[in-house]
């Protein structure tokens, strides 16, 4: 039996989901995670979670940003060429050729139909992460209220993501400190 070029395969995969993936970053999710934890088995549905919550928070597109951890995690930082290049590619192909077609056919009510029938179909695949996401961490009912909070920080009251992470941050960090420095002196 011949082995598998596992760059090639790294390309393969990132391709397929980056050429048929509408919607971006959140809707690529759950088509990653199929590919990567399920069929191919390249890295543990907890490991996968791990990347996932590494790419959200790290600046730059979501798509890229997993596929930059995911290839690094499976070969170091040629596989994170790879990965990303294979997720970027298509894409860059696809808009490239509409851009080029579009503007001649974008007064079409067929093409104006086309985009307004995606448009659901790009918001549930956005919810599908989402809702795998509170499935997979069995969150306690004080987690709940937290992640509740920050929605309606970030969606009403309009505080940038950036400031709450960075607030939960370092809230976090003290919190270990504080125990770490209780667990001390409960030993002494």
């Amino acid at each position: 039996m011949k082995k598998k070029n596992i760059y090639l395969e790294i390309f393969s995969c990132f391709s397929k989901i980056g050429a048929f993936t509408i919607g971006g970053g959140y809707a690529m999710i759950p088509i990653i995670e199929n590919e990567v934890v399920e069929k191919r088995k390249w890295i543990a549905k907890d490991d996968f979670m791990e990347v996932l919550a590494i790419s959200q928070s790290a600046p730059g597109l979501l798509a890229v940003n997993i596929s930059i951890f995911l290839g690094y995690r499976l070969k170091g930082i040629k596989g994170s060429l790879v990965a990303t290049s294979g997720s970027i590619l298509p894409s860059f192909l696809i808009i490239l050729a509409i851009a080029m077609l579009f503007r001649d056919y974008a007064s079409y009510p067929a093409i104006n139909a086309i985009f307004k029938g995606i448009r659901p179909v790009v918001v549930a695949l956005i919810a599908v992460p989402a809702v795998n996401m509170i499935k997979s961490y069995n969150l306690s009912p004080v987690k709940i209220v937290i992640a509740v909070l920050v929605l309606a920080m970030i969606s009403f009251a309009k505080i940038p993501a950036t400031y709450i992470l960075f607030t939960a941050a370092i809230i976090s960090i003290s919190c270990t400190i504080y125990k770490c420095r209780t667990e001390n002196r409960a030993k002494k």
